[in-house]
């Protein structure tokens, strides 16, 4: 065969072998997926939330949308297009409440919110109102600027929970989680720009702990 025609069968052949792995990559991100949100693991929850507090805190919303996808992704098992809405919607959530001055400003923040529980809503083992916990949601981060208590919007913390998975509001596990994992944010807002990273790695572990008690309540 001549060299001409060598060259030009090598170079069908890759052309035919990149088509194949495009077409291997899109079948891969569309494919459908069981998603499951009771599929995490608490050491890893808390290292992700960690990182998206940091995130949010140094204004770093690239960095916070990865954090939210690779949560999505790896915790939770949902598609990269759906973690990539998922991820988005939760940015932009985060990023227009930050901006805010009042309650009244702060629900310019909820149509993102409902966007991302809503999307949410078909890993839960359970049916639920993507508005209402988009509420509950914006009630408990703006309670966080009024000085109301961890222990107080931290039993907010565990209604969104108990909604999101069909449990009782009052399951001792699910309050644990909640009040434990307001009481990191407290301790973060206490240490404000005074942080340190040993300061980020006490947050870490106490979200780690309330994580543990979250997956207790919800793979029970």
């Amino acid at each position: 065969m001549p060299k001409q025609n060598q060259g030009s069968v090598k170079g069908r052949r890759i052309v035919l072998a990149l088509a194949f792995l495009v077409a291997a990559g899109v079948a891969y991100a569309c494919w459908p997926r069981p998603a499951d949100l009771r599929a995490f693991d608490p050491a890893e929850m808390a290292r992700l939330e960690t990182a998206m507090w940091r995130d949010y805190y140094e204004k770093h919303y690239p960095r916070l949308f990865y954090h939210l996808y690779e949560s999505s992704r790896t915790q939770f098992d949902f598609s990269p297009p759906a973690s990539v809405r998922i991820s988005l919607s939760a940015a932009l959530a985060a990023k227009t409440f930050q901006r805010t001055r009042s309650r009244t400003e702060a629900e310019a923040a909820i149509p993102y919110l409902v966007t991302y529980y809503g999307l949410l809503r078909q890993a839960a083992p359970v049916a639920f109102d993507p508005q209402q916990l988009a509420s509950l949601e914006l009630d408990w981060w703006q309670a966080r600027r009024e000085n109301i208590g961890p222990r107080d919007y931290g039993a907010t913390v565990a209604e969104v929970a108990a909604l999101t998975y069909g449990k009782r509001k009052d399951d001792p596990a699910l309050l644990a989680f909640g009040i434990g994992r307001a009481e990191a944010m407290a301790y973060r807002d206490a240490r404000g720009q005074a942080i340190t990273p040993q300061d980020w790695t006490i947050i870490e572990m106490q979200l780690r702990g309330a994580y543990e008690q979250l997956r207790a309540a919800v793979s029970g």
